[in-house]
This record gives C-alpha cells, sequence and structure tokens, in this order.
C-alpha cells in the first residue's frame, strides 16, 4: 500500500499534455471544482487547451524536448501558477518515473502512480519480470539489461523468427520493428533505437516471441491507496497499423463471458504485484486460443472512452479521486457492463500518400452534434493550425449503442456527418475500416490493416451528376450571399432579367483524375434549369441551417455539403466525398510541377538518417533518406532506377516543407 502523504486534497491542477487529452482532463477537473492550468509550446500559442485552462504557461520552443519534454520547465511552471497537482495524461512523460519524483519533490501530487510502481511495471522489461513470479502466461522473448547488439542478435535467434523488437519505455507503436530473418535485425534495432530515442528519451529495447495472426486485448484497471484494485472490463484493439491502434472496441467480441473474467482476473492479479495505485492497462496477446502478458501501461490510454460508455465510468474523475486519497466508488461487483462502445481515431494523415501527416491550417470543421450516444473528443477547432512537430490526431469519434452492430452503424454515421477541410484527414480510410464486412464479423487480426489496405485507400469514385449539379449550386449560392451583402442592384438579382432567358457554362475537373466535365445553366423568367451532355434538370437549390445545401432536381429533394474555397470545392454526397476543381473560365489554368527527379521533403521535418551515398546505383524505391515527422519516421526513396547525383542535407538539418533534399539521375 501506498504511503498515505502522496496522496492529498488540491485546487489546482497543471495538465502536462496538449491537445484531445489536455482538454479532456481540464473538462472533467472544472466539473469537479478544480483550477487548471495548461502549458503550451510556441507552435500551439493559439491551441484549444490553452484557450480552455483557467491559465497557461508557455514552456517553450515548439520540439517537444525543448517544451512538453522538459521537466524543469514544467516543475516551474507549476510553481509559477500555484497549481498543487499534475495530470501527465498520456504520451510525453505520462510513464516517466523521473518525471513522477521530480513532481513528488517538488511537493506536488502526481496524477499516477508511484515512481516506483512506474519503474516496477511501466518498463516493459522489468514488468515482464514481475509476470513470470506472479505465474502470468507471457510470450517467450528477451528483457535483460544487456543491450549490446550481439546480445540482442543471440538473443532473438534464441527466440526464434519472427520476433519483435519494441522500446522498453515506449508506446502507441513508437519504437517498434517486426523483423522477420536475422539479416533484417540491425537495421531493425537502429531504427526502432532512434524512434524510441527521439520520443521516449529512451533507447533500451526488448525482444519477443512475433505471435502470429494476432489479437490485441487490454484490460483497464484502477487502484486507490487503501488497497482496493478493480477491472473496468476489456477492450480489444486489434485494428492497428504499424503498431498504432486506430479502431477500439469494448467489450471484446473475441472472448466470452468465462474468458472475459479469466483475463480480468489475471490483470487485477498482475497489477496487484505492486500494490498499484492510480489507472492503468494491462495488455494481452491472443493467438486465438490462448492470451498472453505483453506489457503494462501505467497510464490512461486514448481508447479509455469506450471503457467510460459501458460501464458509465468517468476515469479521469476516479483518477483524480484517487490522487485525493479516496477510496474507489465502486466494488468490482459493482461495476456493471453495459452496451457495446466501439471509437476511431481521426488523423491529419493522407492514407493514399502511405499515411504521410497533413500539416495546415484548419479551414472548415464540422462535426455531427454529439448525442443519442455518439461522443467526441477534440483537441482542435476551426482556424487551428496542425503543426509537424506532434502525434497528428484531431478527435477521437466514440459510439455506444446496445449492440456492437448497432453501435458500428452509429460510428460510421458520425463519420459520414464530419467535414474537415485545410487538412487531409483519415475519415474515408476510418469509414471504409469500420463498414468492411470482415471488421462485422470480427474476422481480423493485427496484420488485417495492412493485408486490406488496397481495398481500405481506394480512390473515390468520380463525380457524378449530382455532385456536377452540386458544385454549380454552391458556387451560385456563395455569388448570391455575397450579392446579398453589396448595395442592392436588379442586374444581380438571381432570376430577373428584361427579357428571355441566360446561360452560363461551367468546366469542372475532378482532382482524382479525368476528363473535364461542362455544365450548362440557363436561368430567367423564374425557372433555372442545368443540362449536362444530352440530359436537363429542372432546378433549385438553398442553404440550410447546418451549412449546406438543400438541392432540388426535377422535383427530388437531396441534401450536400459543399465547401468552396477559390477554385476547389469540396463536397458530400449521397455518394460520398468529392473534390472538384472550377476550371477558370478565363485562363490561367497552369500548374507548378515538380521535376520527378527531385526528392522532396513532404513536410517540415528533421533528417534523422541518410541511407545512400552520392554516386550511388539505385534500384526504383531504394531508400534515400529519412525524416522525423510528428515523431515518426518517414523514409524517402527514388522514384525510378538511376544514379544518386547529390545529397542535399545532413543527419540533423531540419527542412521545411518543399525543400530539395537530393537528386536522382534516370538510368539512361
Amino acid at each position: 500500500m501506498a504511503a498515505p502523504g502522496l496522496y492529498r486534497r488540491f485546487h489546482k491542477l497543471l495538465i502536462a499534455n496538449r491537445g484531445e487529452i489536455a482538454v479532456r482532463v481540464i473538462r472533467t477537473a472544472r466539473t469537479m471544482g478544480l483550477k487548471t492550468v495548461a502549458v503550451y509550446s510556441e507552435a500551439d500559442r493559439g491551441a484549444m487547451h490553452v484557450a480552455l485552462a483557467d491559465e497557461a504557461v508557455l514552456l517553450g520552443p515548439a520540439r517537444a524536448r525543448d517544451s512538453y519534454l522538459n521537466i524543469e520547465r514544467l516543475i516551474e511552471a507549476a510553481r509559477r501558477t500555484g497549481a498543487e497537482a499534475v495530470h501527465p495524461g498520456y504520451g510525453f512523460l505520462s510513464e516517466n518515473a523521473e518525471f513522477a519524483q521530480a513532481c513528488t519533490e517538488a511537493g506536488l501530487v502526481f496524477v499516477g502512480p508511484t515512481p516506483a510502481m512506474m519503474t516496477a511495471m511501466g518498463s516493459k522489461s522489468g514488468s515482464k519480470a514481475l509476470m513470470e513470479k506472479a505465474g502470468v502466461p507471457q510470450v517467450a522473448g528477451y528483457h535483460g539489461e544487456a543491450q549490446d547488439e550481439a546480445t540482442l542478435a543471440r538473443e532473438a535467434n534464441r527466440i526464434g523468427f519472427p520476433v519483435l523488437v519494441k522500446a522498453s519505455a515506449g508506446g502507441g507503436g513508437r519504437g517498434m520493428r517486426v523483423v522477420n530473418a536475422a539479416p533484417e535485425l540491425a537495421d531493425a534495432l537502429t531504427s526502432a533505437k532512434r524512434e524510441a530515442k527521439a520520443a521516449f528519451g529512451d533507447d533500451r529495447m526488448l525482444i519477443e516471441k512475433y505471435v502470429q495472426n494476432p489479437r490485441h486485448i487490454e484490460v483497464q484497471i484502477i487502484g486507490d491507496s487503501h488497497g482496493n484494485l478493480v477491472s473496468l472490463f476489456e477492450r480489444e484493439c486489434t485494428l492497428q497499423r504499424r503498431h498504432q491502434k486506430v479502431v477500439e472496441e469494448a467489450p471484446s467480441p473475441t472472448l466470452n463471458p468465462e474468458q472475459r473474467e479469466t483475463v480480468c482476473a489475471a490483470a487485477r492479479r498482475a497489477a496487484g504485484t505492486v500494490n498499484y495505485v492510480g489507472a492503468g492497462t494491462i495488455e494481452f496477446v491472443s493467438d486465438g486460443k490462448d492470451v498472453f502478458f505483453i506489457e503494462m501501461n501505467t497510464r490512461l490510454q486514448v481508447e479509455h472512452p469506450v471503457t467510460e460508455l459501458i460501464t458509465g465510468v468517468d476515469l479521469v474523475e476516479w483518477q483524480l479521486r484517487v490522487a485525493f486519497g479516496e477510496r474507489l466508488p465502486l466494488t468490482q461487483d459493482q461495476i456493471k457492463l453495459h452496451g457495446h462502445a466501439i471509437e476511431a481515431r481521426v488523423y491529419a494523415e493522407n492514407p493514399a500518400k502511405n499515411f504521410m501527416p497533413s500539416v495546415g491550417r484548419i479551414t472548415t470543421w464540422r462535426l455531427p452534434e454529439e448525442s443519442g450516444g455518439l461522443r467526441i473528443d477534440a483537441g482542435y477547432r476551426e482556424g487551428d493550425a496542425v503543426s509537424p512537430y506532434y502525434d497528428a490526431m484531431l478527435a477521437k469519434m466514440i459510439a455506444w449503442a446496445p449492440t456492437r452492430e448497432a453501435a458500428i452503424a452509429r460510428l460510421d454515421r458520425g463519420l459520414e456527418e464530419t467535414d474537415i477541410r485545410g487538412v487531409i484527414t483519415n475519415i474515408p480510410f476510418l469509414s471504409a475500416l469500420v463498414t468492411h464486412r470482415s471488421v462485422g464479423t470480427n474476422a481480423i487480426d493485427t496484420g488485417f490493416i495492412e493485408r486490406e489496405l488496397p481495398a481500405l485507400t481506394a480512390a473515390a469514385p468520380a463525380a457524378g451528376e449530382l455532385e456536377l449539379c452540386a458544385a454549380v449550386a454552391a458556387i451560385l449560392s456563395g455569388e448570391q450571399a455575397k450579392a446579398a451583402s453589396d448595395p442592392p442592384s436588379p442586374w444581380r438579382s438571381s432570376g430577373w432579367m428584361p427579357v428571355g432567358r441566360r446561360q452560363r457554362v461551367f468546366v469542372f475537373r475532378d482532382r482524382a483524375g479525368g476528363e473535364p466535365q461542362t455544365v450548362m445553366l440557363s436561368y430567367g423568367n423564374g425557372s433555372s434549369t442545368l443540362t449536362i451532355a444530352d440530359r436537363t434538370w429542372s432546378f433549385t437549390h438553398a442553404s440550410s441551417a447546418d451549412g449546406g445545401l438543400d438541392l432540388v432536381l426535377d422535383g427530388l429533394k437531396t441534401h450536400v455539403v459543399a465547401v468552396v474555397d477559390g477554385h476547389e470545392l469540396y463536397l458530400r454526397t449521397r455518394n460520398g466525398r468529392f473534390d472538384l476543381h472550377w476550371v477558370d473560365p478565363f485562363g490561367g489554368e497552369d500548374e507548378e510541377q515538380s521535376g520527378e527527379d527531385k526528392i522532396i521533403a513532404p513536410l517540415p521535418g528533421t533528417v534523422v538518417a541518410l541511407l545512400a551515398e552520392e554516386g550511388a546505383a539505385l534500384e526504383k524505391g531504394a531508400a534515400i533518406l529519412t525524416l522525423e515527422v510528428m515523431k515518426m519516421e518517414q523514409t524517402l526513396r527514388a522514384p525510378f532506377a538511376g544514379v544518386l547525383k547529390v545529397i542535399k542535407c545532413k543527419v540533423g538539418d531540419i527542412v521545411q516543407e518543399g525543400a530539395e533534399l537530393a537528386e536522382v539521375e534516370p538510368s539512361a
């Protein structure tokens, strides 16, 4: 049992994090009557969590190591504002025992486990050793202190390939690689260590047997300082990409009630080995028959809302009450499971381009109403900037319903009704994923997304007649809105003219490709028609209360969403999402093309590795260099076979989007 002095009532809370989790903690803290302090970097000056908190403190430059990972500056921010406690959120320093210890030494309540518990269970290596003693089944592996290349290679061979190498202090898929054969090990370790060091400040690795066709199941636990420890059922997190969770649900559709009780009991036994205090997650991998312990996360998880929706428990409130020194509000027998919940992570990324992060300013932010079992945890608003320095998650959409089938349908409807512009998002990919037949039947494993990626990222269908008509309506609505704000004039009235009818031609190009398409608008004498090829429709339109358009073609009413940005149009109709370009009727349609021989930085980032030398002969797709973008590594490759003519950067360079990094000369 933890020392009672570590837990006490406090009135002002500093949240040592950013984005949606900072917003999430601020909102619960406010309902509990607590004052809140946000911290921010120079890149986050206008961020949502900064605006919501009672006070905010600038930590430093944009890079995480100079701001959100700087322990001294975080402690000083608490001192300056009189904060008595610190909530670490997840990511950053949330599982850093040094930070927890620094908070304790500064007289601050750390909302989480003690440094000793964090060291014992937060270290993947240390927790595995404890689980061996407790008799909790686990995957064969190596979690020793020796980290030299020879030892790691020997242990990998002993375990047998394929193996999984991963950061001992890691999480979120960072610093993790699957290695299928011995020759791949050295490069995988180098890359994983570099990524782990950048994300967690710790490059120690462990190795474990890679379970084929695995499922990922985790159990939410929480303990208080009075010796009470409970589990709040399990979550299924099998839908992953590169070990990063994409969709999570609770309870697991894989387990029956007996298996559920078995795995939850194992989780309680695991956490009980250190008399755990605070919220945490015991993670397991299943091969379809047996379940094996893999690690413990000594913090709140990104996917905690699905547990909250099936139990009615506010986990952040429970975290804070435990930090006050209170007993858990419910006993194990009082925690009941109700219905099913599923969560999708909305990211600023481009699935069609290997999920490359997307940066920029959010120009449109339209989300459905949070009602009828739909919940949205967001860290951004319209006008906010998505920077290249941090994780690209914009929001989490969570749906609850009495059954799994209904929860999936509710989530899909919420995704369909979400429109975010200014950055590229993974929303169409998420919709394709949650409606995939194999997801509905739970015929999945952690490799499912990678195998089905071509189908999940298939190009949107070309714009049809409905979309072309909607594009005209959107342009006209914008022109009419502008005219309404100008001084009145009969010559600008939408339908009035001295005699006859007028015609206007619109030409659109589908940004996904294809030939330009022409729409003829004919209007006057109180009526309008649209003609595409040899088909003509009567046509009316009106703006709707939600910012969309009600379009009527030959008496059939359809609701569409449209965003017009100059000559670029985004449309959402019953057929899906479409991007069109309105061809300038007065010309000026030249488009800048980048030379294919240039290797260009797709986003701002840091050069972390040069993988080829000048003068080297390259095959198409050969790795040239690696950038770290948003804490993840992106490898840039040769666009064709040729010779690496010149490298225009060095390791450590911070480069901007569009910067020329190398040049490849094609083979003769």
